[in-house]
């Protein structure tokens, strides 16, 4: 593996659910050959894919909201859910007692607004799947202020897995709540799983990097399967870092996320896609591309 003069930069998240992903990049014995074609830095979801369009990265793991005409998806590696995903929670406050149907009554979310994806998900259940038109409002990831300001929270990554450990002090502070599971919600509509992040490229950068597409791809799908290798050392690692139990975290990585970038799910990614732009979420995308 040669040293290039110019690594591949890549724009990586430093939440719990790509942990098996960046296995060999962050482990012995792979990190060092790694690091000779590859420099990381770690950010927020929608940061990587603004670094990666504007050129200041040349991989990133991105929402699949951020991609673009301009941007490969490196076939292998995705984060997703065949259902319930628990890091995508809808909270919606029951005003009056246990509603019948709390979400067609929602006018208010407040959102956190670190994945596009996860915002453009949850406007395609209200204004497609529903036919509601609720106003989004943008919030930090604080589960009590934002029910106390709207009548539902949307919490991603890392908040929403806390806020389900917090559940009852939090329904202590703002009153009874239904919890949804925005995947468990476009897979039972869909019958496709629920995809969020895939990783990216920006193919014209690889010739600098000296890297050909076969590499790139066989580097990150090998990390992969490494890091699914690895779970029980993950949750060891992941424990001190993030409070929830033990078994959350294993049940979280091995059952809540699939990391296979399946036919079904490109299905999913490109009926996502469609659906966005039909509702005015996102802009239009004619087709993905692939690197």
């Amino acid at each position: 593996m040669p040293k290039s003069s110019h690594p591949v930069r890549v724009a990586a998240i430093n939440f719990l659910n790509p942990a098996p992903l960046m296995w060999d990049f962050e482990h012995p014995p792979l990190a060092a050959k790694l690091a000779e074609r590859y420099t990381l830095h770690y950010t927020r979801p929608a940061l990587c894919a603004d670094e990666l369009l504007a050129a200041r990265a040349d991989l990133g793991l991105i929402p699949i909201a951020e991609l673009t005409s301009d941007l490969a998806i490196v076939s292998g590696c995705t984060i997703a859910s065949l259902d319930r995903v628990r890091s995508i929670q809808l909270i919606v406050k029951l005003k009056y007692g246990k509603q019948t149907h709390p979400l067609e009554a929602v006018r208010t979310i407040a959102a956190d607004t670190a994945s596009r994806s996860s915002l453009a998900y949850a406007k395609i259940l209200f204004r497609k799947f529903l036919g509601t038109q609720p106003d989004f409002i943008q919030h930090p990831a604080d589960p009590v202020a934002m029910l106390e300001q709207a009548d539902a929270a949307l919490l991603i990554g890392d908040p929403a897995l806390l806020a389900l450990e917090s559940r009852e002090q939090i329904e202590q502070a703002v009153g009874p709540c239904q919890w949804i599971d925005l995947a468990h919600e476009w897979t039972t509509r869909t019958g496709l799983p629920w995809v969020a992040a895939v990783w990216a490229v920006r193919p014209e950068a690889l010739s600098l990097g000296h890297i050909t597409p076969a590499e790139i791809t066989d580097d990150l799908n090998t990390s992969r399967d490494h890091g699914l290798a690895h779970i029980e050392d993950l949750v060891q690692q992941w424990t001190p870092r993030i409070a929830v139990p033990a078994e959350t975290i294993r049940h979280y990585l091995t059952e809540n996320i699939h990391y296979t970038l399946t036919p079904d799910c490109i299905r999913a990614m490109e009926l996502f896609r469609s659906y966005a732009a039909e509702i005015d979420a996102l802009p239009p995308l004619p087709a993905l591309r692939f690197l």
